[in-house]
């Protein structure tokens, strides 16, 4: 397996090599015609070989795939299974598409009947998600759509041998640019579900498989603006661990924490400091001195075991690169975040989901007679958000907690008054500033007697 460097840790980014032949016609023959134009790549990352047992690890590299996948048309579908394509559902409400980070899950290789199946598998993998810090803390600021994806047979291809070949919506496949594991799709056929939901920040695809595999599309979608796709089997417990690792690139930013050991061109880095919050060239104690990168939580018991430091081999390097603990799920999949991952993908949830929305109108004018209310999510445990209640700049601190606050309990002058709600996320996990800044929400009103 060739591993591939990924962008912002090297200056050079991964390519294809194009081979051109000239074709020489001698007098008298027909001149050879074209070659065909080559098929749009995509960057995936290839998850690590299953373990039998023991760890196993997260990645093991990415490569360029095609990204129509196969090339194959869509299957064709009886009248009663087209009835049944593309049906949309919210699995889960939380609020508005405007305020939640809207997740899209897409099932592949289920026919008709067994949607209900679907519906099951996804509402599983999204319990395995949620059982995750922070996603577990913060579940509530995600809405889950669910696209019915109709196939003609049932089954992905490439399950459970090579040359297996299902005629299924989105066209995933094992065997992927020759690798067993590497789970890949159509993202055109993706896309065209995906625009049917209302909107989509994230995409899941799961195939209908108990086959280990997945793969992570993690650049931006340039037609529908979701931050990714990653690639789960259904019915296997490993591939949903695959599905959270992809999200730590696509929704935390964070660079893979694994290294290549053996592997010419990877025994050391020597380049620049890296872009991801989660590798650097720098030890523990210049992080320290120079007051950069994760040197808020140095010294602190991190949930997936062992202290934050500084620890040598991530980004695919041996040495040269640092991560900040030694076994996080960006490294080995059933890890949980390490500290500064958690604070990076609480930075990321919130980029997407706010945490003050009017229930009450802040188009109009409120009277006496009117209830300011703000939608507050509630977050799982027992810290919650902090709610506080201004007027004209004035904390009213008989208010705090409150998300609804009639209008005639202010003693109110002559004119307009500015009625402000500020919804705050003061957690632990987040102590870089700038990220804290961001966990916040206000609602305005105007009001008068």
């Amino acid at each position: 397996m060739r591993p591939a460097k990924r962008r912002g840790i090297v200056t050079a980014a991964l390519a294809a090599t194009a081979v051109v032949a000239a074709l020489a016609a001698g007098p008298g023959t027909a001149a050879a015609a074209d070659p065909p134009p080559p098929h749009p790549k995509v960057e995936v990352e290839i998850p690590g070989p299953e373990a039998a047992s023991g760890q196993t690890l997260a990645g093991s590299g990415h490569t360029l795939v095609p990204a129509d996948g196969q090339g194959r048309p869509a299957p064709r579908l009886s009248a009663p299974s087209a009835a049944a394509d593309g049906e949309v559902s919210k699995m889960i409400d939380n609020g508005s598409t405007a305020d939640r980070l809207d997740i899209v899950m897409v099932g592949d290789g289920y026919t008709a009947d067994q949607l209900d199946q679907f519906h099951a598998d996804a509402k599983e993998k999204w319990g395995e998600i949620t059982g995750v810090e922070p996603y577990t803390t913060y579940q509530n600021l995600f809405n889950v759509w669910t696209v019915d994806a109709v196939s003609a047979q049932s089954g992905v291809s490439g399950d459970p041998a090579q040359g297996d070949v299902k005629d299924t919506a989105l066209g995933s496949y094992f065997w992927c640019d020759g690798v067993e594991r590497l789970l890949c799709i159509d993202q055109n056929k993706v896309d065209s579900y995906v625009a049917k939901a209302p909107q989509a920040d994230l995409v899941i695809v799961l195939a209908n498989s108990a086959k280990y595999g997945g793969a992570g599309y993690n650049e931006p979608s340039k037609t529908l603006g979701y931050e990714g796709i990653s690639t789960a089997s259904a019915g296997n417990a490993k591939s949903g661990q695959v599905a959270i690792h992809e999200t730590g690139h696509s929704l935390g930013k964070l660079a893979d924490e694994y290294f290549y050991p053996d592997t010419p061109g990877y025994e050391h880095y020597s380049g620049p400091e890296a872009d991801q919050s989660n590798i650097s060239i720098l030890t523990a104690d210049q992080m320290a001195s120079d007051r950069t990168k994760w040197y808020r939580w140095l010294g602190e018991t991190s949930p997936d075991g062992g202290t934050v430091g500084a620890y040598e081999g991530g980004g695919y390097y041996v040495t040269g690169l640092n991560r900040p603990t030694d076994g996080s799920i960006m490294r080995i999949l059933g890890k949980p975040f390490n500290l500064p991952g958690v604070e990076a993908m609480i930075a990321g949830f919130y980029r997407h989901a706010s945490i003050a929305t009017p229930a009450t109108s802040t188009a109009r004018t409120l009277r006496p007679y009117d209830t300011a209310r703000v939608v507050v999510p509630r977050l799982a445990g027992a810290r919650q958000l902090t709610v506080r209640w201004y007027l004209d700049g004035r904390e009213l601190r008989r208010y705090e907690g409150r998300t609804a606050v009639p209008v005639r309990d202010f003693d109110l002058g002559r004119g307009t008054h500015a009625l402000t709600v500020r919804v705050t996320d003061r957690t632990p996990s987040v102590r870089d500033p700038g990220i804290a800044a961001g966990l916040r929400g206000a609602v305005t009103w105007t009001v008068r007697r």
